[in-house]
């Protein structure tokens, strides 16, 4: 059989809407979906699989960094809001699908801790959970940052990073992810969640504009 479609979102098209629990983001012709969470913390949509028993997920996702997001500095378990950007997961308990994560800066190694762990000079580690299975990047090519929605560089589309982020759009597939679970099939369903882990969203925020997610 061929892909089946569970997540659609296209936020280009003025008259889609947020998901449930998601904020708005409106700045400079773009739309997006972000976090409403107070505090460090996650907004979720989960897409049930309606039955499909299926071996392989493939998807893709764009987004836009807000002020300082810090890809994987903070806790580094599943369940947390371990990264700043977006988790892809399955079932309950959840299982990690992938991951894309959100770093400060691009260009500049001002704050090597805060960098994507595919970026030269990086500091950070990953959460085991992850292993190779994430895509990361900056929307900042600046030394500094702001307070701002960052729309002149998409994420994770394998475009537009920056000198030190190179090695983060030279990998397989980007801009689509892909998982093969060979003969283990399952009706789990899947969930997206865009997670922040530190302060509020004027701290924080990775608003989502794009998704799609395919199941076979």
């Amino acid at each position: 059989g061929g892909w089946t479609r569970l997540a659609y979102l296209d936020m280009s098209d003025a008259t889609q809407n947020c998901p449930f629990g998601f904020k708005l983001y409106q700045s400079g012709g773009v739309r997006a979906c972000g976090r409403t969470n107070s505090s460090g913390g996650c907004v979720s949509v989960q897409f049930p699989s309606n039955g499909i028993s299926y071996s392989q997920i493939c998807g893709r996702v764009t987004g836009y960094q807000y002020f300082s997001t810090d890809a994987f500095h903070g806790p580094s378990n599943l369940d947390s809001p371990y990264v700043d950007g977006v988790s892809i997961t399955r079932g309950s308990p959840r299982k990690h699908v992938w991951t894309l994560a959100n770093g400060l800066m691009d260009t500049y190694n001002t704050y090597s801790q805060f960098m994507c762990p595919c970026s030269t000079g990086s500091n950070e580690t990953l959460p085991s959970f992850v292993g190779n299975h994430y895509f990361c990047e900056s929307g900042n090519n600046s030394s500094g940052y702001s307070q701002i929605l960052y729309t002149s560089d998409p994420l994770w589309d394998g475009q537009g990073c920056g000198s030190l982020e190179s090695p983060c759009c030279n990998v397989p597939g980007i801009p689509w992810f892909h998982r093969d679970y060979g003969s283990t099939t399952t009706t789990d369903y899947i969930e997206l969640r865009v997670c922040g882990d530190g302060g509020a969203t004027n701290d924080e925020d990775t608003p989502v504009s794009f998704y799609e997610i395919y199941v076979k």
